[in-house]
């Protein structure tokens, strides 16, 4: 309406296409925007968001209380462009009576499609291969070079049966896996019976797969979940596949366990910091494969997640239900 006063909305770093553009034609609303593609520093965080109705964040972004207190009583709805919402205090978020928007679902097929080709590349030593080509190792035939472990037969455990645990194990099972674990918070029957997959303690679970893919979230519960003595019931021949967060992860006890021959090969999509440092140890392991957190990174994938948080980010700031509300 002409003369009414624009609500503020901050958006913590450059949104693709179809995000953009929803924020572009709310007449309601004023944008500011951090316009690098690099993460935004806390204190650039704390000005851009101070007075602002509505914050679209990053998972990058810690939103903490002084966060909260350098944007003020204005702000009504924080929109994370992800998934996972550790990044996030929600206790206090929730004292204060701010809305939470995410973006589940969205990204599912694209996350578990990411953890199939990393469980494959990583047990049929793809990165190993490859270079081998390249520096001249290829040689003549020779029947033990280079070999890999299969899926046919195999023992697959999911940490975490949610919806990505679900679509990973929907994937893999075309491949001949004779038996699927999972662990978690409580059993998942009618998710499991899909799978047949069978509800056993954490340690069961690692003694008894041939892979382990992680795919839980991030929780005061399940932080620094995979260590030493995790790793320690593993077999020397199971392959350690980790797609959630890197704080599940002890990082030091995973490169003993791999350095020592103690499991196979791991491979990671996240890790501990973000970016890790081209000097960390785990480069060094040629049974180690990793990514740079690119499980969602398709182009419709990516568009999608910008368009969900741009509208939980609009419906918030005008008090209309948003499309995918985190319940407090």
């Amino acid at each position: 309406m002409k003369g009414a006063r624009l609500m503020k909305v901050f958006v913590a770093g450059p949104l693709p296409a179809e995000g953009r553009a929803a924020l572009a034609q709310a007449a309601d609303c004023e944008v500011e925007q951090w316009d690098s593609d690099d993460p935004i520093p806390s204190k650039d965080l704390e000005q851009g968001v101070m007075g602002a109705h509505g914050l679209l964040c990053r998972f990058t972004d810690r939103v903490d209380k002084k966060l909260l207190d350098a944007a003020g009583a204005n702000l009504k709805v924080i929109s994370t462009l992800s998934v996972g919402v550790d990044h996030l205090a929600l206790d206090e978020i929730k004292k204060r009576g701010i809305r939470v928007g995410y973006t589940p679902g969205v990204l599912t097929d694209a996350t578990a499609e990411l953890a199939v080709s990393l469980l494959l590349t990583t047990c049929r030593r793809l990165p190993e291969a490859i270079e081998e080509v390249k520096n001249g190792g290829w040689s003549s035939w020779n029947p033990l070079w280079m070999c890999g472990y299969g899926l046919s037969q195999s023992t697959v455990g999911i940490v975490g049966l949610g919806r990505i645990g679900q679509a990973i194990a929907r994937r893999l099972k075309p491949f001949g896996v004779q038996r699927f674990l999972y662990t978690g918070r409580q059993p998942k029957p009618q998710e499991a019976a899909e799978f047949q997959a069978e509800f056993v303690p954490m340690a069961q679970l690692a003694a008894e797969s041939d892979f382990i893919v992680v795919a839980c979230s991030l929780t005061p519960a399940t932080r620094g979940l995979c260590g030493k003595d995790f790793f320690q019931k593993m077999k020397n021949t199971a392959i350690f596949i980790n797609i959630s967060r890197g704080d599940v992860v002890n990082q030091e006890d995973l490169y003993q366990a791999l350095a020592s021959g103690q499991i196979a090969a791991a491979g990671l999509d996240v890790t501990t910091p973000e970016p890790l440092p081209p000097s960390h140890p785990l480069l060094t392991l040629k049974n180690c494969v990793i990514l740079p957190h690119i499980g969602s990174a398709t182009y419709k994938t990516r568009n999608t997640m910008s368009l969900l948080a741009a509208n939980n980010l609009l419906a918030g700031i005008r008090g209309e239900p948003m499309p995918s509300e985190l319940k407090l």
